[in-house]
């Protein structure tokens, strides 16, 4: 993955715009908080496979962290804490934000064919 250049992951948002895809998205602070911490508290979010159709997508923030929201009819899909991106095989986007030691802490992906298990 490379770090983000916020014109062209936009570029790479804005082709996928008004067409289906199937969204990936999760969020984890999973084992590493209670790993280190007993008192800490776990969150995680995940859904894989969501068929929308967003009208725009957005990718504001400056410096090493980002935000990606995806605009849809009814709402808003959105991923805070992006730092890095690519696109593989078959136009998948892929993007993340790792911490410091470099664990996944977010995840959004875009894709016009489902995601495999």
């Amino acid at each position: 993955m490379e770090p983000i250049e916020i014109n062209q992951l936009q570029n790479h948002i804005d082709k996928l715009a008004n067409k289906e895809v199937y969204v990936h998205l999760e969020t984890t602070n999973g084992a590493y908080a209670s790993h280190f911490n007993q008192d800490a508290y776990n969150v995680g979010a995940f859904i894989r496979n969501a068929q929308v159709t967003y009208q725009r997508g957005k990718v504001v923030g400056t410096g090493t962290t980002y935000r990606v929201g995806l605009k849809l009819d009814i709402g808003w899909i959105y991923a805070e804490g992006v730092n890095q991106y690519e696109v593989e095989d078959q136009n998948k986007l892929l993007m993340a934000g790792h911490d410091r030691e470099g664990r996944l802490m977010v995840a959004l992906q875009i894709s016009e064919t489902p995601f495999q298990y």
